[in-house]
């Protein structure tokens, strides 16, 4: 993989990105090379999008306890 100014991050890449600084465990070279792509919205929108769903499977998770419970 080339680390160019100018080339566009893949789908995967963006994703481990993602996942990786949810957790904090993401590398500072690889947090250099994602802020040097031209564009931040892929990564933004990744970001939207994975606490969209870390919400929503916390909230199914404690309906489901909750209701089981009684």
């Amino acid at each position: 993989m080339s680390a160019d100014k100018d080339s566009k991050p893949r789908f995967l890449s963006i994703v481990l990105s993602t996942l990786a600084a949810a957790i904090g465990v993401q590398k500072k070279s690889k947090l250099e090379q994602d802020f040097s792509q031209s564009s931040p919205l892929p990564f933004i929108i990744a970001g939207l999008v994975f606490t969209v769903l870390f919400i929503s499977i916390l909230a199914l998770i404690v309906h489901f306890i909750l209701r089981n419970a009684s």
